[in-house]
């Protein structure tokens, strides 16, 4: 009797990180996309450790994709690849991401391609943390109901007996790590339409904004918990006492001059920086007045 096996791989990534600055890039890389192109398919950069796949940077593979078939521009994607080996050799192929939600009908073939790029690689450089298999990134840079659906991939092999009959892709946990500043840019690409950016002080308020109601949840869960109406959670209270803890003891008074002078040290900088700009649009129309005489 025939017995269906999933075989996971050798060394089996256990969850991915995700920085910001990729994200980022991937909906850049999409926004510029061919007006043919309904997706954007690249390659991923990072380092692994311990199961946990670390990705740091990426870059778009021009392709053609039919129904059938998809035509990945290989010899780009091997020239792209060399050239951030030379800039920063710690930073490895890792696996490959796509847009759009989900995963696709194409994306097992693509996937082993990487597969075999992945194996070429190791041959070449002979580092060990690149024996693990290559992960798939999905972005859905539809912004589906103001959230982005951001997921990783492995892919498990399907075999029947001894033959191998197909690649199923299983879904691995996916940490996406940002500070402050990398969270207002995110907030904004969640909408469709915007009217500008925000400045450095409406960022500000965005964060306090943010904090005073993080705040408002801690005050109903302390209070909640000493009523008896929420159950008590040893790491909670841990957490708390330690955020506290961290907290400087420093006088009212003195916060306010130390906010104020940061508050006065960031229009200085507002101040400069469109000084400059004006000094350097003048000196460009000086530049061109003087060729033309």
């Amino acid at each position: 009797m025939a017995v269906l096996q999933f075989f996971p791989p050798s060394s089996p990534i256990v969850s991915a990180r995700l920085h910001p600055v990729v994200l980022f890039n991937i909906c850049d890389c999409y926004v510029r996309r061919p007006d043919q192109a309904d997706r954007v398919i690249g390659t991923l950069l990072g380092s692994v450790s311990d199961g946990v796949v670390e990705i740091k940077n990426s870059y778009a593979v021009p392709h053609n994709e039919s129904a059938d078939q998809v035509a990945l521009d290989v010899e780009y994607h091997r020239n792209m690849y060399l050239s951030h080996l030379k800039v920063n050799p710690k930073e490895v192929l890792v696996g490959w991401f796509s847009t759009g939600f989900g995963v696709s009908g194409g994306s097992s073939l693509i996937h082993d391609f990487y597969v075999k790029e992945l194996k070429d690689s190791v041959k070449d450089l002979k580092d060990a943390q690149n024996s693990v298999p290559p992960l798939h990134l999905t972005v859905d840079t539809g912004f589906r109901n103001g959230e982005a659906s951001i997921k990783a991939y492995v892919s498990v092999n399907l075999s029947l007996g001894d033959r191998p009959l197909a690649a199923q892709f299983q879904e691995i946990p996916l940490d996406l790590r940002m500070i402050e500043a990398e969270r207002v840019g995110f907030d904004i690409l969640k909408t469709t339409v915007v009217d500008k950016l925000p400045n450095d002080l409406e960022g500000m308020e965005a964060s306090m904004e943010r904090l005073y109601a993080l705040i408002d949840d801690i005050y109903k869960y302390v209070d909640d918990a000493v009523e008896g109406r929420a159950a008590l959670d040893n790491d909670i209270g841990r957490f708390l006492a330690d955020a506290l803890a961290s907290v400087p003891k420093i006088s009212p008074a003195a916060f306010d001059k130390v906010f104020n002078d940061k508050i006065q040290d960031n229009l200085a900088l507002v101040y400069l920086s469109s000084l400059i700009r004006a000094q350097l649009g003048i000196a460009e129309k000086l530049n061109t007045a003087a060729q033309i005489l």
